[in-house]
């Protein structure tokens, strides 16, 4: 990979994941205005089930294809990609129909016994034909992701979220206001569309690039060097999804006890969960593409026993990642109140996001510390650390929220993002030499977020409109990431310089042999 496609390929992710997130953000307000709150709550209590079902659906199956392939492509081996998705293949359809055929024949027992709501019944079985076109979809992305396909994989996610979207709507028009039962059924169809859509995309995709690539492809499967991967990923993907959905679970029916009516709890928890936490995570939708990019970046450089490079990429993510999210938490903190009323006409979404806006800097890093993680194969640490970590959060909505309500959960959610970010970061800086300066990284970004923020609520104030604070946001944001870039340039030639060296020592022993 040349210099010029690594950056191409991060600034189109991140584009994509900006305008997707941006397109999902003013979608979920069109869905909360036209659902209220308690349908933005019961439809989170579907999702979390649904959840669990897709976590076992997808087995950790995607990520292990592109560790897998992007290994094989780092230490020269990519001739054994072929039999790699020929595995991942077989093994995502063995979990993802076990999973589809589980979701429908416990549909009623989950509605009625675990979420407390027999609305969700109709939902969770239109949500269990989506699950096998998932599964195979994160076959196909994880390869996409590996061989750094970025246009193919923003056109599948553009085209899955064009169908979502379009067919909500038009099923919230003819059936969704006659209730929120309804309205949650139609939500769930729009997911199982977009997802075979999506599905249908990326297989035409897909053959056009295995066709280009297949000389010299080994036969057979390899499916336990598969499964080996992926059962760690997927072990804590199950604990942790199923303990996220016990959580969900539980904060509804605390707060009953506590003496909330069943819309009173499912509104305040839609509030939170389901209008303010979507907000607090859009802007990490550019942080999310490159971090997404690290994973094969750290899985080719181990293959290559590259220790320098990757304590370089490190040190340059981590200040990245911090500069870019101390701005991003300064801004929603200042404009949490404009922004929960614009968004979704809700004071009580603005609260929550002020709420949760400090926390910003440690959900962000967590999210690419772990990525790097996964790209050096701390599988296994990672699951054990979201193990204790939902278990814990378990815990502690049981104990809260009846003494502090819903106020509880926020409290939970901070709590457990700084213990997840403690034992990962000390984790990676085992494995890598990470050095950074806390000037640098911490306090120069904080400095000039405040004096950006200044600018803005005072542009604000003086009468300037909601899209023109917008428009200054959005320059102080690329002005920062501008001046980021211009002083880690120098470090990321370093870097780019030490990857052609291996593909040149690579391609030197193919034309040898």
């Amino acid at each position: 990979m040349n210099r010029k496609r690594f950056f191409i390929n991060g600034i189109l992710s991140s584009a994509v994941g900006l305008g997707l997130r941006t397109i999902a953000l003013i979608f979920a307000a069109y869905v909360s205005r036209t659902v209220g709150a308690e349908g933005v709550g019961l439809n989170t209590l579907i999702v979390s089930a649904y959840g669990f079902a897709l976590t076992f659906a997808t087995s950790g199956i995607s990520l292990t294809v592109t560790r897998l392939v992007a290994s094989h492509i780092g230490e020269g081996r990519g001739y054994e990609n072929g039999r790699v998705l020929r595995g991942a293949l077989i093994y995502a359809l063995i979990f993802s129909g076990t999973a589809s055929i589980a979701l429908a024949s416990l549909s009623g027992i989950i509605a009625t016994s675990f979420l407390g709501d027999i609305r969700a019944v109709p939902p969770l079985q239109v949500l269990s034909l989506s699950l096998i076109p998932t599964a195979l979809l994160g076959v196909i992305s994880g390869y996409f992701v590996a061989r750094r396909a970025v246009v193919r994989s923003s056109a599948i996610q553009l085209f899955s979220q064009a169908v979502r979207i379009t067919s909500t709507v038009a099923l919230l028009i003819i059936i969704g206001r006659r209730g929120v039962g309804e309205a949650a059924l139609a939500l769930a169809l729009g997911i199982t569309f977009s997802e075979v859509a999506a599905l249908l995309l990326a297989l035409i995709l897909f053959g056009i690039d295995v066709g280009r690539h297949k000389r010299g492809q080994s036969p057979g499967i390899s499916l336990l060097p598969v499964a080996k991967t992926a059962l760690p990923l997927a072990l804590s993907s199950y604990v942790r999804s199923g303990l996220l959905s016990v959580e969900h679970s539980i904060i509804p029916r605390r707060l009953k006890e506590r003496g909330d009516s069943t819309g009173e709890a499912l509104s305040s928890f839609g509030a939170l969960h389901g209008m303010a936490l979507p907000i607090v995570v859009y802007p990490m939708s550019p942080l999310s593409s490159f971090a997404t990019l690290l994973m094969p970046e750290f899985a080719e450089a181990e293959g290559a026993g590259d220790e320098v490079r990757m304590s370089r990429i490190a040190r340059l993510a981590i200040s990245a990642t911090l500069t870019y999210a101390i701005l991003a938490a300064v801004l929603l903190f200042i404009f949490s109140e404009e922004l929960g009323y614009a968004i979704y006409g809700s004071y009580a979404a603005g609260h929550f996001i002020s709420v949760l806006a400090p926390v910003v800097p440690v959900m962000y890093l967590d999210h690419v510390v772990d990525s790097m993680l996964k790209g050096i194969g701390e599988q296994v640490y990672s699951m054990w650390v979201n193990i204790i970590d939902s278990a814990l959060s378990v815990a502690l909505v049981w104990l809260l929220i009846p003494a502090l309500g819903i106020e509880g959960y926020a409290v939970v959610i901070i709590a457990m993002e700084v213990f997840n970010l403690a034992f990962s970061y000390m984790r990676l800086s085992k494995r890598i030499r990470i050095r950074n300066d806390p000037v640098v990284s911490v306090l120069t970004p904080m400095l000039s977020a405040f004096g950006a923020a200044a600018i803005s609520e005072r542009l604000f104030i003086s009468g300037g409109s909601m899209p023109a604070v917008a428009v200054v946001t959005k320059l102080i944001f690329s002005v920062c990431l501008f001046v980021l870039f211009n002083i880690s340039l120098r470090s990321v030639r370093r870097i780019l310089r030490g990857k052609k060296k291996i593909e040149n020592y690579h391609q030197g022993i193919a034309e040898n042999k």
